[in-house]
């Protein structure tokens, strides 16, 4: 399909679009005053885990007691003001992401947190906004062709490490730690639950990690932190909002306290409960992030005794990275009893396209579905008692992405509700709240009433 705008983006050598992207910077941090120069600016940058770790990062400096505004894929929020993303952009526009750092200031934000993506550093969005802290979540294979190598995309990442002068925050357990641990800073923090990784600043430790019915627990010094979230991914995501909170002068306790508050974060790894079985929406769409999605449900179904995994999955389109297509069936295939490979944002690629390249990895016995309504109808009606069926690749997005630059209105989490209502599944309450074991439960209880910390390295 002809596009002029692709076209010109296709002609124009790379170092005029770059001056370009930088001019445009310039122009819109002047426009609002450089408003990034007034309060503490966080980045948080990686392949996945930024959403999550945006948001708890979020509540826990919100116990400091001053204002705190962030910006990510899912939602925006300044203080008590929160308004959905439905840019389909995790790293807005310049122009976008100066003016809500003006509308941060005037609201007397002391901190602003923003998901940082490979795409806005190439664009230059990071430019003229005085990031004081950087994050690390992970990193692997992704964008591939947008950055030309894996290399590339990586030294993407590097140079809005370089560009943040103040703290790094580093997950230790990430292979590629050690390529943004030599990037200079005045201060590093590393995190870890593996402890495989020597380091001699300061390190915040999780022990004791442990899967509970409807999260984790993990502990830090002498705090045992319980997250209403599944997957023992997300220790990771808690761990990076830890280390800012410590960097603050928070404490362990008002981490803690913090924490214990998260609820799941809108289609990420969210629950709808329906009378025979569950479903699960998530955003994954990375090979990484995905088979960690069906290792951690794979393991709750064990867990409770249940029957299979039925899954939906697509890929996305306009030519993104095309070499995960059967990467991504051939992981639903490891984990998955039935696999319905369906439409998620084909841009102006044929959709039947992707879907044979995905089916490719997940084998002749997956269904093929284009309408992603009808392949989610078609998952619920396959689902058997004590079934998870799990829904990936869109999440809580608003919208699907056809030819032509047309956007379908959507919401994976809504089309389930209505599929399952349609089918004559009704939906079930929420389980109660965490089953622990009653030993375990004194255990917790005790540990939190003798609550005490004073290593001043958070090991």
């Amino acid at each position: 399909m002809f596009s002029f705008k692709g076209i010109v983006r296709k002609i124009t050598p790379k170092f005029i679009m770059s001056g370009y992207h930088l001019f445009l910077a310039f122009l819109a941090a002047l426009r609002y005053g450089f408003p990034g120069r007034k309060m503490v600016v966080i980045g948080i940058t990686g392949t996945n885990g930024k959403s999550t770790t945006l948001d708890l990062a979020h509540r826990v400096l919100e116990q400091t007691g001053s204002g705190v505004a962030s910006c990510s894929s899912v939602r925006f929020k300044i203080n008590e003001t929160e308004w959905p993303n439905m840019l389909k952009m995790t790293m807005p526009g310049r122009f976008f992401l100066q003016q809500f750092l003006k509308r941060a200031n005037k609201a007397k934000c002391k901190y602003v947190i923003i998901e940082v993506t490979s795409e806005g550093i190439l664009q230059h969005r990071n430019k003229f906004i005085d990031f004081d802290i950087a994050i690390f979540t992970n990193l692997s294979e992704e964008h591939i062709e947008r950055h030309g190598s894996f290399e590339k995309y990586r030294e993407a990442k590097a140079k809005f490490f370089k560009q943040v002068k103040g703290l790094h925050i580093v997950n230790m357990d990430d292979e590629h730690a050690p390529y943004f641990l030599q990037i200079v800073s005045k201060e590093k923090i590393g995190y870890t639950f593996k402890h495989r990784n020597s380091f001699s600043g300061k390190l915040v430790s999780a022990f004791k990690v442990k899967d509970l019915f409807k999260g984790v627990s993990f502990q830090v010094g002498n705090v045992i932190f319980e997250l209403n979230l599944l997957g023992q991914f997300n220790v990771y995501n808690a761990l990076g909002a830890i280390c800012l909170g410590l960097s603050q002068g928070l404490s362990l306790e008002q981490c803690e306290k913090a924490l214990e508050t998260a609820e799941g974060i809108p289609g990420r790894m969210e629950t709808i409960y329906l009378g025979p079985f569950k479903a699960v929406v998530d955003y994954a769409f990375t090979p990484n992030a995905l088979k960690q999605v069906y290792k951690t449900l794979a393991a709750k179904s064990k867990e409770q005794m249940a029957n299979r995994l039925v899954c939906v999955l697509g890929a996305c389109g306009g030519g993104r990275d095309k070499w995960k297509r059967p990467v991504l069936g051939g992981i639903a295939k490891e984990y998955c009893e039935q696999i319905i490979v369906t439409n998620e944002d084909p841009y102006d690629e044929p959709p039947e396209e992707i879907i044979d390249q995905v089916v490719q990895g997940a084998g002749p016995k997956a269904l093929k579905i284009i309408d992603r309504r009808e392949a989610i109808n078609k998952a619920l009606s396959l689902a058997k008692q004590g079934d998870i069926v799990i829904i990936t690749g869109k999440g809580c997005e608003p919208w699907i992405c056809v030819e032509n630059g047309k956007k379908i209105a959507w919401d994976d989490r809504q089309v389930v509700k209505e599929e399952a209502k349609d089918l004559g599944i009704a939906l079930a309450p929420e389980v109660p709240e965490k089953v622990v074991p009653q030993g375990e439960k004194a255990l917790i209880s005790e540990m939190k009433r003798l609550q005490r910390f004073k290593d001043p390295k958070w090991h």
